[in-house]
């Protein structure tokens, strides 16, 4: 399906990595469903600056009554059915290393947490599509990972965990989904320059992931952004259960 005919949710869709991603598919003439936890005010901005093809609703993707109520309110609204659904929320993170606990102090809870947002959130988020799917007879869905769980340079014990898992579960629900014509991929970026979640990062940390590309560049969130479209678009239509890694080739997949 064209991009221009696609409804898209994009979860976490309101700020950082998902403005990139909310705005590069408006670019392309989506209609786009901004799915939006504590960024009330810039999701209404959104709204207003979209009248007719930006939908924002808020839901925590861990909470399963609320991803029903998510895609009900877009029902509701006659933009569906929802057709790409991007698996980007994000649970209260920094990408901060210094600041990081180590593999000698941290807690349990801070795995459980980074999976329910990770995983949880992502499982029911499909679920939720599935019906949406059904009826038009395909879908795409695009989780959002990482590399570091092939080049762990920092400690961030508990995201890449919570990130590797959820690669596992892109290439099980591509099995799985494959038969009703729904693909399930990945795009995993490195250190983005910058989100809200990377502005705490040191600047010379920036500076030397760059210097270590082929490109001489770290990627931006519009860079990374880009790929998701192709995901999404007629042309990945016999790609899934892949993981795309976008980084400016400092990870070589």
């Amino acid at each position: 399906m064209n991009l221009t005919d696609q409804t898209v949710l994009v979860t976490g869709g309101a700020r950082g990595l998902g403005r990139a991603l909310t705005d590069a598919f408006l670019r392309e003439g989506a209609t786009v469903i901004v799915n939006y936890h504590s960024s009330g005010d810039t999701a209404a901005s959104l709204m207003a600056e979209n009248p007719g093809r930006l939908l924002a609703v808020q839901a925590d993707v861990r909470d399963r009554e609320q991803v029903d109520a998510l895609f009900a309110a877009v029902g509701d609204a006659g933009l569906g059915p929802v057709t790409t659904v991007v698996n980007n929320a994000l649970v209260d993170f920094s990408f901060n290393g210094d600041a990081r606990p180590k593999a000698s102090d941290i807690a349990w809870s801070s795995f459980q947490q980074q999976f329910e947002g990770a995983v949880g959130g992502a499982v029911n988020v499909i679920q939720a599509a599935l019906p949406n799917f059904r009826e038009i007879g395909s879908g795409r869905v695009v989780n959002i990972g990482t590399n570091l769980f092939q080049n762990p340079v920092v400690p961030y014990h508990d995201y890449t965990a919570a990130k590797a898992a959820l690669l596992s579960l892109t290439r099980t629900f591509a099995d799985d989904l494959g038969p009703e014509n729904i693909t399930v991929n990945m795009i995993s970026g490195g250190l983005l320059r910058t989100t809200d979640a990377s502005a705490a990062t040191p600047e010379v940390v920036f500076d030397g992931i760059a210097a270590g590309t082929p490109l001489r560049e770290v990627t931006t969130p519009e860079q990374f952004a880009d790929t998701a479209l192709f995901f999404a678009s007629p042309w990945a239509r016999a790609v899934t259960g892949q993981n795309l890694v976008v980084d400016g080739g400092l990870v070589k997949n």
